[in-house]
C-alpha cells in the first residue's frame, strides 16, 4: 500500500479543490445576456439592472412587492374535475398538473389576494406562466370568478396581472368555455361600478387575450411585453409579408392606441393606487402614511420635571 498515493495525496486535494457554486445563485438575461447574482436581481423585481429587460416574476412574489408589508389574503377558489376528458399526449394530464405543481409550488396557474396598496384596499389575481404556460383552464375560470365575487362582495376594485399562452388544450372546448365566464366576471365589476385594471406582462396570448385581458377599465402593460391573439411568426407564415418592427410588443400596441399605459415593474405600484383612487374619487393616497398617536389620559400622564426653584426649596 502507498501511503502517500492513497491516503495524503486526496488529503491535500480535499483541502484545496473548489468548492461547487449552486446553479440557482446565478442567472442570465436572456435579452442582453448579463450574469445576474440572484439577490441583487430579486430586490429589483426580476428586472436587470443592466438592460431593464422584465423576466418573469411568480404571483406571490409579485404580491409580496405589491402589498404594503408584503401582506396579503388568499381568496379560496372552488376546485374544478381533475381531469374531464381522461386526456393524454406524451403524458396523462394529472401527471402534467403535479409536475407544474412540484415545479412552480402553486396548486394551478392562477393567484388571488386581497389585501392594501398604500392603505387602498383591492382584490388582485395574478397569473403564473410557468406554470403550464400560465394556460386558461377551468381553475383560471373559477379564480376570476372568485376574485370578481370578493371584489363585489367588500366593494373594492380588481386589479388582474395577465400572463399566459392561450387555452389549456388539455381541457379541450371546457377551456374554451372559460372565455365567455371570465367575460361575466368583468360585467359583475361593470354592474357593481368597481374599476377593473388589466396589467398585461410577457407574454399574454391567444384566448386570454381575447376575454378578460383586454376588457379593464385601464390597460397598463411591462415594457416590451408580448400581447396578441396569434403570434406574430404565425401571422407572417400567413400573410407571407414581413412585420413592422416591434410587432404586437407592449410600444407598438400603444402607440396604436390599444393600450393606455406601458409601465416600469418598479412603479407599478405607485402608478396603480394613482389610477385607482382617481377612479374610486378618493384623495391621493399620502405616501409615508403613519397611525394617528394614540391620547394618553391626563390622570395616567407622566408628572412634569422639577424645576430649579422646586429643587432649591428642597
Amino acid at each position: 500500500m502507498n501511503w502517500i498515493s492513497n491516503y495524503v495525496r486526496p488529503k491535500i486535494n480535499s483541502l484545496f479543490s473548489r468548492r461547487e457554486t449552486p446553479d440557482n445563485l446565478w442567472t442570465k438575461c436572456p435579452e442582453c445576456g448579463t450574469m445576474l447574482f440572484h439577490r441583487e436581481l430579486a430586490e429589483n423585481l426580476n428586472v436587470c439592472t443592466t438592460c431593464d429587460h422584465h423576466m418573469a416574476i411568480s404571483p406571490r412574489d409579485r404580491f409580496t412587492a405589491l402589498f404594503d408589508g408584503g401582506i396579503f389574503t388568499e381568496v379560496k377558489v372552488p376546485e374544478p374535475l381533475g381531469d374531464p376528458l381522461q386526456f393524454r399526449d406524451q403524458k396523462k394530464y394529472p401527471e402534467r398538473l403535479k409536475a407544474a405543481q412540484k415545479a412552480t409550488g402553486e396548486k394551478e396557474a392562477m393567484l388571488v389576494a386581497e389585501g392594501e396598496i398604500l392603505r387602498t384596499p383591492v382584490v388582485a389575481i395574478a397569473q403564473d406562466f410557468a406554470f403550464m404556460a400560465g394556460s386558461m383552464g377551468m381553475y383560471v375560470g373559477n379564480a376570476m370568478i372568485a376574485g370578481a365575487q370578493a371584489a363585489v362582495k367588500h366593494k373594492r376594485p380588481l386589479i388582474v396581472f395577465s400572463a399566459a399562452g392561450g387555452a389549456r388544450m388539455q381541457e379541450g372546448i371546457l377551456s374554451l368555455m372559460q372565455m365567455p365566464r371570465t367575460t361575466v366576471a368583468v360585467q359583475m365589476m361593470r354592474e357593481a361600478r368597481l374599476p377593473y385594471v388589466v396589467v398585461l406582462t410577457h407574454p399574454t396570448t391567444g384566448g386570454v387575450t381575447a376575454s378578460y385581458a383586454m376588457l379593464g377599465d385601464v390597460q397598463i402593460a411591462e415594457p416590451n411585453a408580448l400581447i396578441c391573439f396569434a403570434g406574430p411568426r404565425v401571422i407572417e407564415q400567413t400573410i407571407r409579408e414581413k412585420l413592422p418592427e416591434g410587432f404586437q410588443r407592449a410600444e407598438y400596441l400603444l402607440d396604436h392606441g390599444m393600450l393606455d399605459r406601458v409601465t416600469h415593474r418598479k412603479a407599478l405600484r405607485e402608478e396603480l393606487v394613482t389610477i385607482l383612487r382617481m377612479l374610486l374619487a378618493l384623495p391621493p393616497a399620502v405616501k409615508g402614511d403613519l397611525p394617528a398617536p394614540v391620547e394618553v389620559p391626563a390622570s395616567v400622564a407622566a408628572p412634569a420635571a422639577p424645576t430649579a426653584a422646586s429643587s432649591a426649596k428642597k
